[in-house]
């Protein structure tokens, strides 16, 4: 991962489908079908300050991950329906889910001319695993043989490089798991698996403020806090290449700020419509208006580090999720652009079910306050929700919070973050004093990305330390699976369970509900809510 827009943390996004197939959204070509492109024109796009340097495995949330994946290319990216397309890869083969041979496509490079290898991934790949280099990302290569032993959970590393990885050849490599994973595939197509080129080793770091890909743009410069620039990679062999001549970046404080730069055109594409702005922009930008569903979720995250809920029943923060009118928030405070969430898992994902969390997204003051009540209360009776001030949020966080403290009498408050940065660095030093504010999109379309890889007690997603043995032993033998389809069922059947150990409050799926200028035509937005960079044109 990583509000939806704001964080992978929605933040978090990761998944660019291809333009041919991505889903739909603002077709940008209505009623300028003659007018005139400029196939070298560059477009601004709203964003916000990346939380860490620009490298594939340290990028955790939506920001950075934008960028990333105009600079990058990795293996495998998936269409709208979730079938796994080949990127730079030719062929990702396994008779058994637990040995694959990936094959390159021949004659890919890096911006600064050198070849895309198998060592280009299989030595990114280790570099990234190891704990000394301190990528956000790096229990995703966790599945691969030799990772306990390069980072053990305890003790001293005893090797440098996983020994699952072997190059066989300048095009060719295996993976080989710890065990058989049914969807091992379907991770690929998430950035952390990018190939990085050899100049990147002599200083990471300054490699993170100068990133050198294989993607369909060039890194040009980063302004911190103002804007980031790339270019169209003129030599690039993929198959999604730019229809444009690059894009800029802008960082926003506020949406609100953005949405009046949109309507006067000082702004091109934007991913998220503020909540004050939602009751007019359709009537503002007509058919340049974007109203479409997505796969991410919004939840109220716990902190299980803290003394208030380190010992907490669940029966409480079952009530606290009762407590919630989610169906009055979505339709009055959000405007009808988000769907009360029924379920731990967003819409569009393969193994997604309705309903799977039975009663507690149910509105039922009177059974809240009489779960609380069983449940020994809530600690202090009050409690408060930390969110990014740059992401839309403070309206319905005070709406959740009026909704729980009218209904149990548990006061509530938020907690704001000067912007997204400022958030997610508290979550990750383990700072949030309460409850916070937890949007996750897709890095890939499988149901395991929404529960293994936010509750398994050592995923990288799991910021706020929910730890459950039965959980944990759940998520082995759904990923111990022989098919895809076992493994989906077994996923399934853990979301069913996750009410009794409540490690977050679902609140609601989200759209995309953004918009564009008269500038540009072709803007879609893909099952990540994002847009596609690749597909927007200028004109002329």
């Amino acid at each position: 991962m990583r509000g939806a827009k704001s964080a992978k943390w929605v933040a978090i996004a990761a998944v660019v489908a291809l333009g041919a197939t991505a889903c739909g959204g603002g077709s940008g070509d209505k009623g300028d079908r003659k007018a005139a492109i400029d196939p070298n024109g560059k477009f601004s796009v709203e964003t916000g300050e990346p939380q860490n340097p620009l490298q594939p495995a340290n990028t955790m949330e939506s920001n950075g991950s934008l960028v990333i994946r105009a600079l990058f290319t990795g293996l495998v990216d998936y269409d709208a329906s979730g079938k796994i397309v080949m990127m730079n890869a030719q062929s990702v083969d396994t008779t058994d889910s637990k040995t694959f041979t990936v094959k390159l496509k021949p004659g890919w490079k890096f911006h600064d001319g050198t070849p895309v290898t198998a060592t280009s991934y299989v030595k990114a790949w280790n570099w990234a695993a190891n704990p000394a280099n301190k990528q956000t990302n790096s229990f995703w290569f966790s599945d691969i043989q030799g990772y306990d032993d390069v980072a053990p959970a305890e003790g001293k590393p005893k090797a440098t490089e996983l020994s699952g990885l072997k190059v066989v050849d300048d095009n060719t490599f295996t993976i080989t798991l710890k065990k058989a994973l049914p969807y091992f595939v379907y991770k690929l197509g998430y950035e952390v698996f990018d190939p990085l080129p050899e100049s990147f080793y002599k200083d990471p770091a300054a490699a993170g403020e100068h990133p050198i890909g294989n993607g369909p743009y060039k890194f040009v410069s980063w302004q911190h806090k103002q804007q980031i620039e790339v270019v169209k990679n003129a030599d690039y062999t993929g198959p999604n290449a730019a229809k444009n001549g690059g894009v800029i970046f802008k960082n926003y404080a506020k949406l609100e700020t953005a949405y009046q730069d949109l309507k006067s055109g000082n702004l091109d594409v934007m991913r998220q419509i503020a909540p004050r702005d939602l009751p007019v922009y359709k009537a503002d930008l007509g058919d340049r208006a974007v109203d479409q569903s997505y796969s991410a979720i919004q939840s109220i995250a716990v902190a299980y580090y803290t003394k208030q809920w380190k010992d907490i029943d669940p029966r409480v923060l079952q009530g606290l999720s009762m407590a919630i009118d989610r169906d009055t928030i979505t339709k009055t405070v959000l405007q009808g652009t988000r769907e009360p969430a029924t379920g731990w898992v967003a819409k569009g994902v393969l193994g997604y079910q309705p309903n799977a969390a039975g009663d507690i997204t149910k509105y039922d003051p009177a059974k809240a306050k009489e779960l609380i009540k069983a449940g020994g209360g809530v600690p202090g009776n009050k409690i408060s929700i930390q969110f990014n001030a740059d992401g839309g949020h403070k309206e319905w966080v005070e709406a959740v919070c009026g909704s729980i403290t009218k209904a149990t009498g548990v006061a509530c408050t938020g907690d704001s973050k000067a912007d997204f940065q400022a958030d997610t660095k508290a979550r990750d030093a383990h700072e949030v004093k309460s409850l916070y504010r937890s949007g996750w999109v897709l890095d890939y379309p499988f149901i395991a990305n929404f529960i293994r890889d936010l509750f398994g007690t050592k995923s990288d997603g799991n910021q706020g330390a929910f730890s459950s043995k039965e959980i944990d032993a759940l998520i082995t033998q759904a990923d111990n699976a022989k098919t895809l389809e076992e493994s989906q069922k077994l996923y399934q059947q853990i979301e069913k369970e996750l009410p009794k150990y409540m490690p977050s409050i679902p609140l609601w799926y989200y759209k995309v509900n953004a918009g564009y200028s008269e500038k540009v035509s072709g803007v879609k937005y893909a099952q990540d809510g994002d847009p596609i960079l690749t597909g927007v044109q200028v004109k002329k």
